[in-house]
């Protein structure tokens, strides 16, 4: 790609582009069909969760990456069998953390590493801290009081006296359950602290208050390099990932895709610009609003935000209350409240787009980043957090910094299909390449293997 192809005009690091007001609107559509509320009631189909699927077994990914990948895993694996491994997070349901571990468990176990996944329990009132906790993490402003504390350690001391720590490995997932940390002397186990959210910046006083915890663990884990702090263990980098065999990911049939469409009010002749994610305010879901409205003045779109809640996200009714306002009633403004087993309708929406937008203003990592990525789909997103792993500018996709930033690319690439079709291309191969489950289970795998004191032959990455 040469760097005159490659360019963008008024690009995002000039936001305030007066090509963004000089270029004449687009004509008057015909009358349409009477105004829709902005949150949409949702179909039947969806309100009862349905059957799991099965689950994907190690060989049916041979046709993704190659049977020499298959075969590294099991190599890998040989010398780590039977060795036990516990999993701990604070929600089995939303969220990527819950969804990888869907998938990561019982491939490891298949490969005979037997991995057990615990979820830890709490009040409201420890979610509610917990939360504050993220936030603050990811370097909102937040006052760490005693009572937090004291409501934090207590759940904590709760679940030590309900859980057991009989395996070899540990690995917790995360703040909520990092207290856990303190039975290790107690346990024969190598204890590694997962971490999936963005600490480039942390509230000082909170990340003191945690820091004597993630220092007593074997090893830490980030999703970013910017990310490591000045610890006295061992720090990993290990990209999150994506199961493309999964309801989310796999491939569907264009009429399915299409009964999707029809249910949700989404109309495919014209563009749908979409943005996937929980409702919550650093995924900045009233700026994508703001976004397509600029954007709107100049392009034809529809702009569909689709989402729901964790269980361990107090927040989320709040954030979506807002978004609805943002929307008001705008008739191709679609707002879906969406049950956490909805994986098929999501990937449907994904397919269906003509663009994905991941507009975070802090970002972990931004696995619906990576599946749209993998769906060849065009993707704008904030520069923040780990997204620019997976976004790289122009080429793989482009990144943001503001409202202005993200209007302009949406009326770019709608304009210019061809350069969102490169894009889109790249982006796919990239994710092919670094974030398939099948590369995680590789890292975890070696990161076993190193902490067991085996030395498996290296094999290339």
């Amino acid at each position: 790609m040469s760097s005159e192809s490659n360019r963008i005009p008024g690009d995002d690091h000039s936001s305030n582009s007066p090509t963004m007001t000089t270029a004449a609107p687009p004509p008057s559509k015909p009358a349409g069909p009477p105004a829709r509320p902005s949150s949409r009631r949702l179909p039947s189909s969806v309100l009862t969760p349905p059957v799991p699927p099965p689950t994907p077994h190690l060989d049916d990914y041979r046709s993704i990456i190659g049977t020499a990948q298959i075969d590294a895993l099991r190599f890998l694996a040989a010398d780590l069998k039977g060795k036990t491994v516990k999993m701990v997070n604070s929600t089995a349901v939303g969220g990527g953390v819950a969804e990888m571990l869907n998938r990561l468990v019982p491939l490891l176990s298949e490969l005979e590493v037997p991995t057990h996944w615990e979820v830890i329990t709490g009040g409201n009132d420890f979610f509610e801290v917990t939360k504050a906790f993220h936030n603050a993490l990811h370097g909102a402003q937040y006052e760490l009081t005693k009572h937090a504390q004291e409501i934090f350690l207590m759940y904590n001391e709760q679940n030590l006296q309900r859980m057991q720590f009989a395996e070899e490995v540990v690995v917790i997932h995360d703040p909520q359950p990092a207290a856990l940390v303190r039975t290790k002397e107690k346990t024969s186990a190598k204890w590694i602290w997962r971490c999936h959210i963005d600490l480039s910046s942390p509230n000082a006083a909170l990340w003191e208050f945690l820091r004597p915890f993630i220092e007593e663990y074997d090893a830490a884990i980030f999703s970013s390099q910017s990310f490591a702090r000045q610890l006295p263990i061992p720090q990993y980098l290990f990209y999150p990932c994506i199961d493309p065999l999964s309801e989310k990911n796999k491939e569907l049939d264009d009429s399915f895709i299409q009964k999707v469409c029809d249910d949700f009010g989404i109309d495919r002749s014209r563009p749908i610009v979409t943005q996937v994610s929980r409702f919550d305010r650093l995924k900045d879901p009233v700026g994508v609003v703001e976004a397509y409205k600029l954007a709107k003045k100049y392009v034809d779109c529809q702009l569909v935000l689709a989402g729901g809640g964790a269980t361990d996200d107090p927040e989320g009714a709040v954030v979506l209350q807002e978004v609805k306002e943002a929307a008001g009633n705008d008739p191709d403004i679609i707002v879906l409240d969406l049950p956490p087993w909805c994986a098929l309708e999501i990937n449907a929406i994904q397919r269906a787009s003509t663009l994905v937008i991941q507009k975070s203003l802090r970002e972990g990592f931004g696995l619906t980043v990576t599946e749209a990525l993998w769906k060849g789909k065009p993707t704008i997103a904030g520069a923040v957090g780990g997204i620019p792993n997976q976004v790289i500018h122009k080429l793989t996709g482009v990144l943001v910094h503001s409202v202005e930033g993200c209007a302009f690319q949406i009326r770019y690439l709608l304009t210019h299909p061809e350069f969102a079709r490169r894009i889109g291309t790249s982006g796919r191969e990239h994710v092919k390449e670094n974030f398939l489950i099948t590369t995680n289970v590789k890292r975890w795998l070696l990161l076993f293997g190193i902490l067991a004191g085996s030395k498996p032959a290296p094999i290339a990455a």
